[in-house]
């Protein structure tokens, strides 16, 4: 003999429709020391130091020394410019015409990732 078997299906009614499956999971978040700022840091010197002549850079921060001076770009006649990579505090620097005569007055000092266009007198 067969066995006979009825199927019934029952229509969803928003009280009757089944409950979503939610997955629960955690996400757990590293907490990583802050790095310090680390910046392009650019330097522009606006003067005219007559043909020739180059305009050098001396100072405490990445690549410089204040005893030897690192030749800047010359952009216009009366425009010169560094740009310095790896900054990360506050940094000191100063001009030299010919790498042989400082700037007059005190240091002159950029922030990491600052921009500073100076009138240097000799």
């Amino acid at each position: 003999m067969k066995k006979k078997t009825k199927t019934t299906t029952k229509a969803l009614t928003p009280a009757t429709k089944p409950a979503k499956t939610v997955k629960k999971t955690t996400t757990r978040t590293a907490v990583k020391k802050a790095a310090p700022q680390v910046g392009v840091t650019m330097i522009s010197a606006l003067i005219d130091v007559g043909f020739g002549n180059t305009l050098y850079l001396r100072g405490d921060g990445p690549g410089l020394n204040w005893d030897s001076g690192v030749p800047m770009d010359c952009i216009a006649d009366d425009h010169w410019r560094i740009t310095i990579a790896g900054v990360v505090r506050p940094m000191a620097f100063k001009f030299v015409l010919n790498d042989e005569t400082w700037c007059a007055g005190d240091d002159y000092t950029v922030t990491p990732g600052g921009t500073v266009a100076l009138k240097p007198e000799f």
